[in-house]
């Protein structure tokens, strides 16, 4: 017995000697392809000339002129530009003549990732404590997104380094005509009256059957101390692309802006391009789950004071960043 245990003893003392090492896995990240720099700069001065034309409400002068600058400022960045015009209802039983803007970068490609804001700004004041009937500048409202995608388009232009997907720009017009706070007037034949370019778009696309891998709204990116949480919808529809855009924040330093923290639903331009045409879309938007939106929101505060370069630069350079990881 004493010499089975021994020889025992020994067989298990040879496995272990005879046995390959246990090896350490090493994962390693699939290192970042390169991008070109973001210039807030720019960005900021794009912003600054939407806010001199003064507000851009539908239906006014300053409206048209900088439609025309927008259009203009693609189109000299070897864009294809198109406008979708329409005529949508107000709450107030007004007509209004609308435009989107699409602005294509290499439309030849299948690939393609449809970048957004709002270009028009809110014609009242309704949540400030005086003249609250006169129309908002919207330097973050409105221009900040536009400012931030007109520099994106610019870049692409001016670097021999170009990303490997084709890009539309689509700028939504009428996103911000919702009922004043204090009346809630409603004409009850239709549902939202807010957010009319993108629910006109998400209906009748400007290319049939036109479709992208996924969309990112910007709403608000250009104000001092902004924060960008996971929107509700975007969680809900997005929120694989959700993740890549707030870790890819992380990866070039501005996790101190995306917050990976859970925020409500809102019923912005992003809820109509899921919902109705079927495109993933996430909203980067200023909107804090613990205080809601800035105290600039709808009042005479939304003005060039507002805009912070650190801001535009760190939605900027994220989204560029993501643009050209794909």
């Amino acid at each position: 017995m004493k010499n089975r245990i021994w020889i025992l003893a020994v067989l298990l003392l040879a496995i272990a000697c005879s046995s390959p090492e246990k090896k350490t896995e090493t994962v390693t990240e699939t290192p970042a392809k390169p991008y070109p720099s973001f210039s807030a700069d720019s960005a900021y001065a794009f912003v600054q000339k939407q806010v001199d034309f003064g507000p851009r409400v539908p239906m006014t002068p300053a409206h048209q002129e900088t439609k025309e600058w927008i259009i203009s400022k693609f189109e000299s960045y070897g864009l294809s530009v198109q406008t979708q015009d329409f005529e949508a209802k107000t709450y107030d039983n007004l007509t209004w003549n609308l435009s989107n803007i699409i602005a294509s970068y290499n439309p030849a490609a299948s690939k393609r990732i449809m970048l957004s804001a709002h270009w028009d700004s809110r014609r009242i004041a309704d949540k400030d404590s005086q003249e609250m009937d006169q129309p908002i500048e919207g330097a973050n409202d409105g221009a900040s997104g536009v400012g931030v995608l007109i520099e994106i388009a610019r870049t692409i232009h001016s670097q021999e380094l170009k990303p490997g997907v084709g890009i539309d720009f689509i700028l939504f017009d009428g996103e911000d005509d919702g009922e004043p706070e204090q009346t809630k007037v409603r004409n009850t034949t239709q549902d939202f009256w807010w957010c009319l370019g993108s629910q006109y778009w998400s209906e009748n696309k400007h290319a049939p059957n036109y479709t992208a891998y996924y969309g990112i709204l910007l709403d608000m990116v250009g104000a001092k101390g902004a924060k960008f949480y996971y929107e509700g919808y975007s969680r809900q529809y997005a929120s694989g692309i959700l993740r890549k855009v707030w870790e890819n924040a992380a990866k070039i330093g501005h996790s101190d802006f995306f917050v990976m923290r859970d925020a409500a639903e809102i019923l912005d331009d992003h809820a109509f391009v899921n919902a109705k045409a079927g495109i993933p879309m996430i909203d980067i938007l200023d909107f804090s789950p613990d205080y809601g939106f800035g105290h600039y929101h709808h009042t005479h505060s939304d003005n060039m004071d507002l805009i912070d370069r650190r801001t535009l630069q760190a939605v900027g350079e994220t989204v560029l960043f993501t643009v050209y990881q794909e």
